[in-house]
């Protein structure tokens, strides 16, 4: 299988909120992973791509650290489970270990461990489970055979270096500059660093470097540094990794005696393609349909989402006043809104309820804003 391909089917699991995050903050992922300079072999950068794309992963288990820290305020439903616990959301913020389990696109399993429990998320074949020990809960769903041929579905956080690398190998084009970094020894393993940076500057990223296995090719750990900074915003690495193929006991679940068991049907919401856009009904539009468009291309493209025009009531109401609060009110030629701004994105609400979003500087999404209004 190569390690390239798309990645099994386990993030229907992920709230909905998440997928808005791409890349998060924080650095204390580099203190675990050790950061030696081995005496490797030269590779170009043209070199290590090709070992990318053509590695072959047939099983692999390992211990992963990642540290997401946005620099953003505490938003209602978006801030994780709170220390000590092991949601699945909490990916979104703090410090995070994750033991993990591969064995081929149909045997996966990720347990985000925490001081209060730990979150097991499990794939057998068309079997996937949702184990949460604080809760002493079980949730099964049987994935459809478009699920399995599609390996993914939409709303993925980067739970694997493997899975961040794949995101950012997706951006190199013309607008990229590829170089060859540092080699580091990684979770006892040694590593060839290639570097991508975005050649357009008006980007709040820098660089993304990836540490790549110079045995078996497969991404050991993943950083992001914001434009102008050498404090990462972003780390995701194997602490401990081995590529024997797991016991397929790893595989198999049995929720204990006394657990409260749930059984899902149907595709869950946040995986329709127009989830949480407006205008969703059922899964019924396509993002087109439901106002999604971009704006730019490359490592500068905006997402932009129309609004209906219509305000929110109740519940949505108060949730969204709860969230503006916490963001800073803005205005110019182009409206008023509300901004968030962080190291890595912005993300500009108007009261029109328009949407604009990338990894750029909030002058970028007020220009197209005003192209749009």
């Amino acid at each position: 299988m190569s390690v390239m391909s798309s990645r099994p089917a386990l993030r229907w699991l992920v709230p909905a909120a998440a997928v808005a995050v791409v890349v998060g903050g924080g650095a204390a992922v580099g203190t675990l992973a050790a950061t030696a300079e081995p005496s490797l072999p030269p590779r170009t950068a043209q070199q290590l791509l090709v070992d990318l794309q053509t590695a072959r992963l047939d099983g692999l288990s390992g211990t992963v650290v990642q540290s997401a820290d946005l620099g953003l305020p505490k938003l209602p439903n978006l801030s994780g489970g709170g220390s000590g616990t092991a949601d699945i959301t909490s990916l979104l913020t703090d410090t995070n270990t994750l033991r993990v389990w591969y064995s081929g696109p149909d045997k996966t399993r990720v347990a985000l461990m925490g001081t209060l429990g730990e979150t097991d998320v499990i794939r057998n074949g068309k079997d996937v489970w949702l184990w949460s020990s604080k809760a002493n809960k079980a949730t099964h769903r049987t994935i459809s055979d478009a699920d399995a041929q599609a390996h993914q579905l939409p709303n993925d956080l980067p739970i694997t270096p493997q899975e961040a690398a794949d995101k950012a190998l997706a951006a190199v084009d013309p607008s990229t500059e590829v170089s060859v970094g540092r080699s580091a020894t990684i979770a006892g393993r040694d590593a060839y660093e290639l570097v991508l940076a975005p050649r357009d500057k008006t980007s709040l990223v820098g660089q993304v470097r990836i540490a790549i296995d110079a045995t078996e090719h497969v991404p050991l750990r993943l950083e992001v540094y914001p434009k102008g900074s050498d404090q990462t915003a972003f780390q995701i690495a194997f602490t401990q990794v081995d590529f024997a193929r797991p016991d397929d006991e790893q595989f198999r679940f049995n929720p204990p005696p006394g657990a409260a068991v749930e059984e899902e049907t149907g595709t869950p919401e946040a995986d329709k393609p127009d989830a949480g856009l407006p205008g969703h009904r059922d899964g019924a539009k396509t993002p087109e349909e439901a106002g999604l468009s971009t704006v730019g291309s490359g490592w500068t493209t905006v997402m932009v989402v129309k609004g209906d025009g219509k305000q929110a009531e109740g519940a949505e109401a108060s949730q969204a006043a709860q969230v503006f609060k916490a963001l800073t009110p803005v205005s110019g030629a182009w409206g008023s809104g509300h901004l968030l701004s962080g190291r890595l994105f912005s993300a500009l609400i108007t009261d029109s309820g328009n949407i604009y979003a990338g990894l750029v500087s909030p002058e970028r999404l007020y220009e197209v804003a005003l192209e749009n209004k």
